[in-house]
């Protein structure tokens, strides 16, 4: 049979494809990157969500700047003490064997994030996020120096003068001065601050100290003063990510297609309707005012920070021309579509993901605080003498030698009495290196190392026999409440 007659496998009706390169012409690559690369002047707006910004930095900066200025107990209440590997937390003090509690408060921030993302998308970039904020800072410098967004594009066209010069340098430097406050502040929760000033002024700090100090500041100016939008544009991996955390019923900044489009510009006398216009009057202030230079009418974008300044912006525009607010506003693409009012949009946010998250930030910081409340101020630790796990001394006694690290997380000086319970330990002895009997005082946030010495009469053990003993840390001050804590080990008997 020929070729010609056979019928046409399965694999000949595959076409043959090929990759398809998609090319970009040199004016649209050009394009392209002047739009990323352009500077944004945002203008600067007034109103209720501008209100709250002022508020939130105001706020997370008073704690940043002023946290570690405050004194408890004459010594810095908050400071994470690497070096002594103390954390200070006012009356609460963690040690390393506290990791716990970081990976909990590490969880605790996690789904608040996710809380807060479910709910009203990039709240957290908006108003709380290091980046916005001192952004928001420095260009509140910048608009006090050179004055609102027509005069800093004036100023930037404009040929080098003394003013202009003038102007510049004063900007730089005040941005500068900030950045160095602000590295200064952040070394400030390593090392108490107020001993800082003076090794600052005589040159005397450390070498991580001066790394952390310039880079954190330097960071500070690089990321607030240079890149700005370009952080929230192209290097925030967030912005990638909220996408799966954002629904069609969570609050966003959406604008209003049906009522606004089609736009166009017209006369505050004329009405919208007669001549075939939505209400959206395409004067772009929405775009002027936005910190990353989007333009939130073409919809939802993973640039969009969610700080609402459009929505100012847009209400003051609708007031002037005597429209109705709300033409850009915080509400849910469901809610847009199927034109719900404001009380069904916030009904809807209460959906099953959100309850999720509620219950289990509930949970752990229930547990958090239930179990800080509960914690023990005091703590031992014991590690056996590796090299003479167990010997037999005159008297017919057997003897063990141990290292025990009692940790007082009380803010005075305590007595304490080490003892061992177990079995065959009733006779037991315990004995202190450098010590008249077994109790030691162990000074407020500190902790010791001591030789521990368990020596226990050969008649109550049986040779080759390893006994399980728990040795006991307990205060003997009535004032601290009889404090007690206890690990266990090992007595062993050589044959």
């Amino acid at each position: 049979m020929s070729n010609e007659n056979q019928k046409p496998t399965q694999e000949d009706d595959i076409p043959d494809w090929q990759p398809v390169t998609l090319k970009i012409s040199d004016e649209e690559n050009e394009r392209l990157v002047r739009e990323a690369t352009a500077k944004i002047y945002a203008r600067s707006v007034k109103g209720r969500f501008a209100n709250w910004r002022i508020f939130m930095v105001l706020f997370t900066q008073i704690i940043y700047y002023g946290l570690p200025w405050l004194q408890w107990n004459d010594r810095q209440a908050f400071l994470l003490d690497l070096s002594a590997r103390k954390f200070y937390f006012f009356g609460l003090v963690l040690w390393p064997q506290d990791i716990f509690y970081l990976a909990i408060i590490l969880i605790v921030s996690a789904y608040g994030l996710f809380l807060f993302t479910a709910l009203a998308g990039r709240l957290f970039c908006g108003y709380a996020c290091p980046q916005t904020v001192y952004t928001e800072i420095f260009m509140w410098v910048e608009r006090w120096v050179e004055g609102d967004r027509v005069q800093r594009m004036r100023l930037d066209t404009s040929p080098w003068s003394f003013t202009k010069f003038r102007l510049k340098a004063t900007k730089q430097i005040l941005w500068i001065l900030i950045a160095i406050w602000t590295g200064f502040t952040f070394i400030g929760y390593f090392s108490p601050i107020r001993e800082l000033v003076v090794q600052v002024l005589d040159f005397d700090l450390s070498a991580a100290q001066w790394f952390w100090f310039i880079f954190y500041g330097f960071m500070t100016y690089l990321m607030a003063g240079v890149l700005r939008e370009s952080v929230c544009k192209f290097m925030c991996p967030y912005a990638r990510f909220q996408s799966v955390m954002v629904d069609k019923d969570t609050y966003i900044v959406t604008y209003d297609k049906k009522r606004g489009d089609p736009r166009g510009k017209r006369s505050k006398k004329v009405d919208p309707k007669e001549q075939g216009l939505g209400d959206c009057i395409d004067c772009t202030i929405c775009v002027q005012v936005c910190p990353t230079g989007i333009d939130i009418r073409n919809g939802l974008q993973y640039m969009c920070i969610g700080c609402g300044a459009c929505i100012d912006a847009c209400d003051d525009v609708m007031d002037k021309m005597n429209y109705p607010r709300g033409l850009i506003r915080y509400t849910s693409e469901y809610g847009m579509e199927n034109g719900l009012d404001k009380k069904q949009v916030r009904n809807r946010l209460f959906r099953p993901r959100v309850f999720v998250y509620v219950g289990l930030l509930a949970l752990f910081i229930i547990g958090l605080v239930t179990s800080i409340s509960l914690r023990t101020p005091l703590k031992v630790d014991v590690v056996r003498d590796r090299g003479a796990l167990g010997r037999e001394i005159p008297g017919d006694l057997i003897e063990n030698v141990y290292s025990i690290q009692v940790i007082n997380m009380t803010d005075k000086a305590e007595p304490v009495a080490i003892e061992v319970t177990g079995d065959a330990m009733a006779n037991a002895k315990v004995l202190l290196e450098n010590t008249p009997g077994n109790t030691i005082t162990v000074e407020p946030f500190t902790n010791q190392w001591i030789p521990l010495v368990i020596q226990a009469p050969l008649s109550d053990l049986k040779r080759g026999e390893i006994y399980k003993i728990n040795i006991w840390a307990k205060t003997t001050s009535e004032e601290s409440g009889k404090l007690e804590a206890d690990e266990e080990s090992s007595f062993y008997v050589p044959n």
